[in-house]
């Protein structure tokens, strides 16, 4: 398919690879052991952290989506690799 070998397709690869960084990076932060680190000890009464964590959920919908679209396209624009 043509799709996979256009600028949309490089774009839409690059801005998924930077949402999956960015919700995996979220979700990890919302990990429930998160607050068993003695760094972020006091983190479960932040309202910033209480505000984010309602959507850990919703967090792993986001990123699995993208996941698969940017391997489906990355593997159809460059190839497999082995």
């Amino acid at each position: 398919m043509n799709i996979f070998h256009t600028v949309f397709a490089a774009r839409l690869i690059l801005i998924l690879g930077i949402l999956n960084l960015v919700t995996g990076s979220l979700l990890l932060f919302t990990c429930r052991i998160v607050p068993a680190l003695r760094v972020a000890k006091n983190l479960m009464q932040n309202s910033f952290y209480k505000n984010i964590y309602r959507f850990h959920a919703y967090l792993w919908w986001i990123f699995w989506i993208s996941v698969i679209v940017h391997a489906v396209f990355a593997i159809s624009a460059m190839g497999w690799p082995f």
